[in-house]
């Protein structure tokens, strides 16, 4: 494509182990990703995210920078599964430990279920953190199509990180900043978007964050004026049924940004992405 690509392995924030202050390596992260970015002669960047805090992190990094940037994300793990029925990772964990403590189950099915649970590389399989903030990349538009919910396995997976780098180079020889996409369009596109999906309540820390990095004016209201009214189409763990690969198989973002779309509620059809093409054209495909 033209580029010459350098890597930059910046602060990983892996959550369990920081618990409970992810929050705050956050924070650490974007900096390294920022004077990473200052401190050499980069013309773009493609980001590589993965886990609750990387997302936002390093959106938040590269914001401040306002370089030419495309993210690609690790992408979900495949369906977890254990005594015939589908587990999500990430949240049923947590439940199953406690019932150890408390002498419900065994360590030993404790440690099938884990097994059941984390069956391939990726993040989490639930519509948690990690899934929803991929998914909110994708509604900003600073990812290609169907970045969200690729499984990590999944040989699609590669070839969207193939593409991203292809384009990458296109978006800095076309000079398309991060502020061109990070707009206060794209941000009220990604409340609607989640509402839709029944994604974390998170993601309100993590899109201020970001928004405020770009200088754009987010506020608490916001997602209630804007969220408000907007159906639940994703019947994802943990509030739901399904799992991530389902949720590709059925569509992923792109499905549920033109259901949005054709019921008049997708609020800036017409927002541009790092394709080039607007929201609404990324969803017809």
């Amino acid at each position: 494509a033209g580029g010459f690509p350098v890597e930059f392995p910046v602060f990983s924030n892996g959550e369990s182990n920081l618990r409970p202050t992810a929050m705050f390596t956050r924070n650490l992260a974007s900096m390294d990703v920022e004077e990473s970015i200052r401190g050499n002669p980069i013309d773009a960047v493609v980001l590589l995210a993965g886990c609750d805090k990387t997302t936002p992190a390093l959106l938040m990094g590269a914001a401040s920078c306002d370089v030419p940037a495309i993210l690609v994300s690790g992408g979900p793990m495949l369906n977890g599964k254990h005594a015939g029925r589908d587990i999500g990772s990430g949240t049923v964990v947590w439940q199953l430990s406690e019932q150890v403590k408390a002498g419900k189950i065994t360590l030993h099915e404790f440690m099938s279920a884990e097994a059941g649970m984390s069956r391939s590389a990726g993040t989490c399989n639930t519509m948690g953190t990690a899934s929803t903030m991929a998914c909110m990349a994708e509604a900003l538009g600073v990812t290609l199509p169907h970045n969200a919910a690729i499984p990590a396995v999944d040989a699609r997976r590669y070839v969207l990180a193939h593409l991203s780098g292809m384009r990458i180079v296109e978006m800095a020889l076309e000079d398309v900043r991060l502020s061109k996409l990070l707009t206060r369009a794209a941000f009220e596109n990604a409340i609607r978007a989640n509402a839709a999906i029944g994604g974390s309540t998170n993601a309100a820390i993590h899109l201020k964050a970001i928004a405020g990095r770009i200088g754009v004016e987010l506020q608490l209201d916001d997602w209630t004026r804007i969220g408000r009214g907007t159906p639940t189409l994703v019947d994802l763990q943990p509030s739901g049924r399904f799992l991530m690969e389902e949720f590709y198989y059925a569509g992923g973002l792109p499905a549920v940004l033109r259901r949005l779309g054709e019921a008049g509620l997708l609020p800036h059809p017409e927002a541009l992405t790092a394709n080039g093409r607007s929201l609404w054209e990324n969803c017809q495909d």
